[in-house]
This record gives C-alpha cells, structure tokens and sequence, in this order.
C-alpha cells in the first residue's frame, strides 16, 4: 500500500518531461521544423540550382557553336568568334572564353592566369582564374582542337556566389523565425492542451472527493469534447448505479429488520414458554418461516445478478415462446379461479431463441403480479404475438394500474408502490424480469392501460 502512494504521488508531481502535453508540444515543433528544413531545402536547390544548370547550358552552347567555327573555318574562323562572342555585350562581365596552345600559352580570348590542371577534355569542371587581378571561381570545359591546342569556354561564378549568399541569408533568417514560431506555437499548444485536460482532471478530482454530480463543461465538438461527453455519459450511469446502490442497501436492511425481528421475539419468547412444548414448536416454526423468507430474498438477488452477468446465455436454444405461455396459464388457472380472476391466453406459435426456464420464471413473475395487484379487474389477458416481426409476450390485467408517477421506478429492486405495500412481496418481480429480458437482448415495456396494467417483453426478431 505504501508503495502504492507513493507511486501516487510521484504521478502528481510528473516532471515537464513526462507530460504528455510536453512530448506532443515537442513533438509538433520537430515536425514544423522538419517541414521548414526540406522546405528550404526545397527552395535552395530549385534556385541555385536552377542557376548552376543554366550557367552550364549556356557553357555548353557556346562551346558547341566554337567547335563548329573551328571544323568550318579553323583557327582564324575560331579566333573570329571568340572575338564575336566577347563583344556581343550579352554576359560580357562573367563569360571567359580562349584558346590555350599545347604549352598553356594564351593564344586568343580574354582567359587569365589558371591554377592548377585543366579538366579533362569535354568534361565541365570547376576551378580558379585571375580576373583583373583578383582570383575567382569558374566553371569551365576545355576541348581539346586537332592541333593540340584546347579551346576553354565558362563562366564566372560571381553572380552566382552572390546568388546563393543572399538565397543562404534569406533561409537562414527564415529558419530563425521558424524556429521562434516553432516554439511560441508550441507553448501554445501545449498550454491549450493542458487546459482541456486540466478541465478534465478537475472535474474528475471532484468526483473523486465525493462530488457525483459534477460534470466536464462540453464545448466544440472536437475529440476532447467527445471525450467529455462519454465521460459525462459515464458518470450519469455510475450515479444513478450508486443510488440504485444505496436504494437497495437501505431496501435490504428495511426487509431485513423485520422478519429478523420476528424471529428475535418469537425466539425469546419462545425461551420465556419453555415449559409448553406446543408453544416453543409453533414458534420455532414461525422463525423458520421467517428465516426462509430471508434466504429467499437473497436467492432472487443472487439470480439477478447471475443474470445481469449473462452466465445463462450459453444455454438458449430455440423455443415456441406461445407454448410457453400457454402451459404457465394453465398452472396458474387453479390461481386465478381462487381469486375469481378469468386468466385467458391467446396466440400463435413464435419462436425464439432462449432459455425455457428463464422465460417461464419471467412469465410467472408478470401473472403473479397481475393477478396480485389487478384482481379487482376481475380478468389478465396473456398474449403471444409479432410486432413488426419481433416476438412480444403481453400480460395485462384490468385493475387500478400504476400511478404515474411510480411508472419509470417500478423496475428498481426492492421498489413498491404505496398502495401494495400491504400485499406480501418484496418488489424484486419485475427487477427479474428486467434481468431476463435484457439477458435475452430484448427489452421490457410497461405502460398504464386503461384500465389497467401491461407489461410486454419484447424479443429481437426470430
């Protein structure tokens, strides 16, 4: 037990880190950094990119166009060009083209001081030139001609440093702002997830100090205010089983009181006449007729609840529900003649699924009480038929009925109304037949006839 709170209250003291509004808040700013990273990703390589592949269509024209000047016209036609394509002001600041003999020598163009070997011939490739005094970054090819010369054509890569500095600052600018988004957003969530579980966790903390009717505010109709509403669901089922609870504890120790009452007195007095064997036998009786209504009492109680729990339902099989009827009006006939009621049966063959001593057990509960309740009525009708193809079994007597307000509390165990509180009993009948209709998926209706009385199980269809 010790062990147990403990863990309990480490739980209510659970670090940052262990809160699941933190790992999702976490969570959310991993993902919306991830985004924001292939994203910019996205946007370098479609920019820079884009440039270093125009850059090298274009060297790869140029060079194309040379290679043609030089098979037509050769070196002379060549030099022509290049001298052309220097002064035709289109890209005259970054292209770099030439002609270098076997040596290195410059022979034509505008090419400056290289550094390092030449890529392979045809092959582009990057490197670095002397350019008005200042070394910069080219991208080139060099061809080699039928002489052994090599004809070099590229770009000046300034423009495109410049390029992707600015596209670097812009991303990295935007990554810190995403970053700071990213975060506040975060704390958001995390704060307005807490929010609706702390709604929750309140309202429940009520309950659990004792508060049964509190309830979670519902509001929008997002998955935490389905939640709520099953909770609240939940919640009205658990009070009202805790007052059927408390109704049945208090039913139990008022039915229990008196016939162990009796039993005290009749006993004790019972030790009082000693002498008078007579009279100790007749009370000896009297308190086991006392003592078996008590175990009788608890016997319907553990039935309903064996058949709440549906531990008869592996037993059904099928069954003409008519022919069941009809032989239960017959035994309780002799009954109903005693007390000058006319029991009456009518109905056709319908069949079910069940179990046949549940359903007699059931039956006889509802003509028990319409005999006990409606004999002034001077007749009960029992019926067997199909509504809208679902088997109904009705019994119904013609007697004073159940006052209104006593009709959706009749079905409560111990529960009897004002006016049969003298008849003997112990309001448990229709509590069992509740029990036996739910366990055979049906339902049990009741309703004020007039005049009279009509209960009806109502069965799935067949």
């Amino acid at each position: 037990m010790a062990r147990r709170h403990a863990r309990s209250g480490a739980g209510a003291g659970v670090s940052l880190r262990g809160s699941i509004a933190f790992r999702l808040a976490v969570g959310y700013g991993l993902l919306l950094a991830a985004s924001m990273a292939t994203l910019s990703g996205i946007v370098y390589f479609g920019t820079v990119g884009v440039f270093e592949h125009s850059i090298d269509s274009k060297i790869m024209s140029v060079e194309a166009h040379l290679a043609d000047a030089w098979t037509s016209d050769g070196r002379r036609g060549l030099v022509r060009e290049i001298d052309a394509q220097l002064h035709d002001l289109i890209d005259t600041d970054t292209e770099v083209v030439g002609v270098v003999d076997a040596q290195g020598r410059v022979l034509a163009g505008n090419l400056g001081h290289w550094s390092g070997e030449l890529p392979a011939s045809g092959e582009l490739g990057f490197g670095q030139m002397q350019r008005n005094g200042a070394p910069v970054s080219v991208r080139l090819i060099a061809t080699r001609l039928d002489d052994g010369s090599r004809l070099i054509v590229g770009r000046d890569l300034i423009e495109l440093a410049a390029i992707r500095d600015v596209v670097e600052r812009a991303l990295l600018i935007s990554a810190a702002v995403s970053i700071v988004l990213a975060f506040f957003g975060a704390q958001i969530f995390r704060s307005r997830l807490e929010a609706r579980i702390g709604r929750i966790r309140r309202t429940t903390a009520r309950i659990a100090a004792g508060e049964l009717s509190s309830r979670i505010v519902v509001m929008g109709n997002d998955e935490f205010a389905r939640l709520g509403d099953d909770i609240n669901r939940m919640l009205d089922r658990i009070e009202a089983l805790m007052e059927g609870v408390r109704h049945v504890s208090n039913s139990i120790a008022h039915d229990l009181r008196t016939p162990l009452s009796r039993v005290r007195s009749r006993l004790d007095r019972a030790l009082q006449a000693s002498a008078d064997p007579h009279a100790l036998v007749a009370d000896a009786r009297l308190a086991i007729e006392d003592i078996d209504s008590v175990i009788s009492l608890f016997d319907k109680l553990l039935q309903i609840a064996a058949l709440e729990s549906g531990v008869r339902a592996g037993t059904f099989e099928k069954l003409d529900l008519a022919a069941i009827a009809h032989d239960m009006t017959e035994l309780y006939e002799a009954a109903a003649e005693e007390q000058g009621v006319l029991l009456r049966f009518v109905g056709r063959p319908t069949t079910i699924r069940g179990d046949r001593d549940l359903l007699a057990s059931a039956l006889a509960s509802l003509i028990d009480n319409a005999l006990k309740y409606g004999r002034g009525g001077g007749r009960v009708d029992v019926d067997v038929g199909t509504v809208d193809g679902a088997p109904v079994l009705t019994v119904r007597d013609y007697g004073s009925g159940v006052p209104v307000e006593d009709m959706d509390k009749i079905t409560r165990r111990f529960y009897r109304v004002d006016q049969s509180r003298h008849l003997p009993g112990n309001g448990l009948g229709l509590s069992i037949v509740t029990a036996i209709t739910q366990l055979h998926e049906g339902t049990l209706a009741l309703r004020r006839a007039d005049p009279g009385f009509e209960a009806s199980m109502v069965f799935p269809h067949a």
